[in-house]
């Protein structure tokens, strides 16, 4: 059906087609065109060129951008030294002090009840003042590269932090006892 309908339309039409020949000399005169554009082409092609040349450039230029920004934001935050990252001696000082204060934290919340609830929340406001301060202490040696006042401050602050939570573990027995007295005491009487 749709064969039937295309022959009866071009059926239709066979009048109106173009069955003309072309001129003589018609091929001749087509192709002398397309060399003449060939021609215009070969002369305009400085034109393109340089558009052709910048491209190149473009990437190489947004390469160094990319670069130069990647530059400036590491320079921004630089890398913050600590103990460790002043010798291999430091860092084993640094691995000793931060094992021996794990340790002491985890007796003090092993020894956490309602009577020594108050020693160790204030030996926590003081182990964050004195974490503070490290923190600070970092910021000073990465300042200062290898600064050694840094250094023994940082050492200091350790053990000031070892010495708190011995202090607060002794306060802490001495609690256990007089409860354990007062007991005893009232057991008696």
């Amino acid at each position: 059906m749709k064969e039937d309908n295309l022959k009866s339309l071009f059926e239709g039409l066979k009048d109106d087609f173009d069955i003309e020949n072309p001129d003589l000399g018609h091929q001749q005169r087509f192709l002398a065109k397309i060399q003449g554009q060939d021609q215009r082409l070969v002369n305009d092609t400085s034109i393109p060129f340089r558009r052709n040349l910048w491209k190149p450039f473009i990437g190489i230029a947004a390469s160094i951008a990319l670069l130069v920004s990647v530059f400036i934001v590491t320079q921004q935050n630089p890398r913050v030294m600590d103990l460790a990252s002043v010798s291999p001696e430091m860092s084993e000082t640094q691995n000793f002090f931060t094992v021996a204060i794990a340790e002491q934290l985890n007796k003090l919340e092993r020894e956490q009840s309602p009577e020594t609830e108050t020693l160790i929340k204030d030996a926590m406001a003081q182990m964050h003042l004195l974490e503070t301060e490290y923190e600070a202490l970092k910021l000073d040696l990465t300042e200062s590269g290898d600064d050694n006042r840094v250094i023994y401050a940082m050492i200091s602050n350790f053990q000031n932090r070892i010495a708190l939570l011995q202090s607060v573990l002794e306060n802490i027995e001495i609690v256990k006892q007089l409860k354990q007295d007062t007991n005893e005491n009232s057991i008696t009487i």
